[in-house]
């Protein structure tokens, strides 16, 4: 709680997982410390003419835009009040709210194996729910989650882990990924379309600042 009477709520960051079919939210993922860096990546998708020449001024697409994150759970408040979840298993729920984002359901993968036992020949991929990586109004991305990786700092007396950090890389999905029928893709043009938007608010420089009159 702020100190300070009139102070703004502090807005975290997190992942949302909804139903790419219905946008019924499954599951919210609250960060409990922001980070205190992003790193973005973008990467433009320029047309190649052949091996070795393009053309540098046609885009096939939007960019790839890759993301990269720490975020540290803590269990200490939790510990100070006695939660009973923390109590027995530590910050092992939290991690694991994580980690089930990259796991096909253990039901779909029983189901796989009995459609392969039954002898069906094509059995598709096991789909997930949606993945949103929300940090603030303005970006409200679909992502896929590419890596992830956990270091664990603390332990409670029977070893549930207390204290982590977790390095998460985030592949943001555009158009081309999911095509413009899906949930997705409508929610990934917002957010290209705000960012037009905030482009708009930019002044432009001049000339003079950068020590000449005009353009040769």
């Amino acid at each position: 709680m702020s100190t300070f009477p009139g102070s703004p709520k502090l807005i975290r960051g997190g992942l949302v997982l909804i139903d790419p079919d219905t946008s019924k939210v499954l599951r919210i993922i609250i960060m409990q410390y922001n980070p205190d860096t992003l790193s973005r990546t973008l990467q433009a998708q320029s047309v190649h003419t052949d091996g070795s020449h393009t053309q540098p001024l046609r885009l096939t697409g939007p960019p790839v835009e890759t993301i990269k994150l720490d975020a540290e759970i803590d269990a200490t408040d939790q510990m100070q009040v006695s939660d009973a979840v923390t109590g027995q298993a530590g910050i092992h729920p939290q991690l694991a709210a994580l980690e089930t984002i990259i796991y096909p359901s253990s039901s779909q993968l029983i189901s796989n194996n009995n459609l392969a036992s039954s002898g069906t020949l094509e059995i598709v991929p096991m789909e997930t729910p949606l993945t949103l990586f929300i940090w603030n109004k303005n970006r409200i991305l679909p992502v896929r989650i590419t890596d992830f990786s956990v270091t664990e700092d603390a332990f409670d007396a029977n070893l549930n882990p207390i204290r982590a950090k977790v390095s998460l890389g985030l592949r943001v999905l555009n158009i081309d990924d999911l095509g413009y029928d899906h949930k997705g893709s409508s929610l990934y043009l917002s957010y290209q379309q705000n960012k037009e938007k905030l482009a708009g608010m930019f002044r432009s420089g001049i000339l003079n600042d950068l020590g000449i009159n005009a353009i040769p």
